[in-house]
């Protein structure tokens, strides 16, 4: 299983202790899960994201990106591969538009459900999965839903709306994978 950091303020903040240096520290976590990371954040209202496929505690560039972002929204993750080989492409977050997604965890029996979890995405969004990881399928899942309540690529998104495309977006994949236990 990964592991996530999710930060959001009104106020644009650096977030290197939480990733560097606190106890528990990301980078820290990546001993234990040491297939890639990738941090996004924000600036000017636009996603910008680093990723590796190396251990977070032995990749120069996640102590200098650690060390530099400074942002209202940021969302870092380091990987512990279960679907998909550790290759930039399924390494988290991923990114749509202004839209970051990263997953902890794994869907049952993904490789026997894929075909019908790829057959709920919408299809014009199936082109833009590029990697072989559950998460990456439920990010575009996600979309889907978002898209069914909202323009997907409006600037500003009740939490309302959102909420109500991820419980749709869970309902959905319970009904092809099962309840989550």
């Amino acid at each position: 299983m990964c592991r996530l950091f999710g930060f959001r303020s009104v106020l644009k903040s650096q977030v290197h202790q939480s990733l560097i240096g606190a106890d528990n520290a990301l980078a820290l976590q990546s001993e234990q899960h040491p297939d890639g990371w990738g941090v996004a954040y924000y600036l000017a209202g636009a996603p910008h994201l680093v990723k590796s496929v190396k251990s977070a505690i032995d990749d120069q560039l996640f102590q200098r990106v650690s060390g530099v972002v400074s942002s209202q929204t940021v969302v870092a993750h380091i990987r512990k591969a279960t679907f998909g080989s550790p290759t930039i492409i399924n390494t988290h977050p991923f990114q749509h538009g202004r839209w970051v997604f990263a997953h902890n965890g794994n869907i049952k029996a993904f490789a026997q459900h894929r075909a019908a979890i790829l057959n709920a995405i919408a299809p014009d969004l199936r082109p833009s999965i590029l990697g072989q990881t559950d998460s990456e399928h439920v990010f575009y899942l996600l979309l889907t839903h978002i898209a069914q309540v909202t323009e997907l690529h409006a600037v500003d998104h009740q939490v309302e709306t959102i909420t109500q495309a991820a419980l749709s977006c869970q309902k959905t994949l319970e009904g092809i994978v099962g309840p989550y236990n």
